[in-house]
């Protein structure tokens, strides 16, 4: 499930598995600082490091510039957490259609994103759940 966050961000064509002594110190420095006693696997992406952990019980990951300063962090969610007018977005336009995956997206300037995925694809929204790009994984 966590190959699908990097999947989700429509990044998996340019990911590459890394080993721990792979990823660069401030990368590690930024993620024990934010995220203390956890444990990632790590993903070289075209934006940065991508590192996916569990935390509170919830799938997550995040992607960290190699300066080490924090790109965005994604957070899988329950579909039924979509805000109302994504769901009804989603009715709409995709009638008949299973999500099958829901994450909220946070940032580093705060801004959020929710995605969802359907039948290969990644829907985009803006935080107020106003349709933004339809993507292929």
């Amino acid at each position: 499930m966590m190959a699908l966050i990097a999947d989700i961000a429509g990044l998996s064509s340019c990911e590459q598995k890394l080993k721990e002594s792979q990823v660069p110190a401030a990368v590690k420095a930024t993620f024990e600082r934010e995220y203390p006693n956890t444990k990632a696997t790590w993903d070289k992406e075209d934006e940065g490091y991508e590192g996916e952990f569990k935390k509170d019980g919830k799938e997550m990951s995040v992607i960290i510039e190699g300066s080490g300063n924090i790109i965005e962090t994604e957070t899988m969610i329950a579909v039924t957490d979509l805000p109302a007018p994504i769901s009804d977005y989603m009715s709409k336009h995709y009638s008949g259609m299973k999500v099958e995956e829901a994450a909220k997206i946070v940032k580093a300037n705060g801004d959020v994103n929710y995605e969802t995925e359907i039948k290969k694809k990644d829907i985009v929204f803006d935080a107020n759940g106003n349709f933004l790009k339809e993507e292929k994984e």
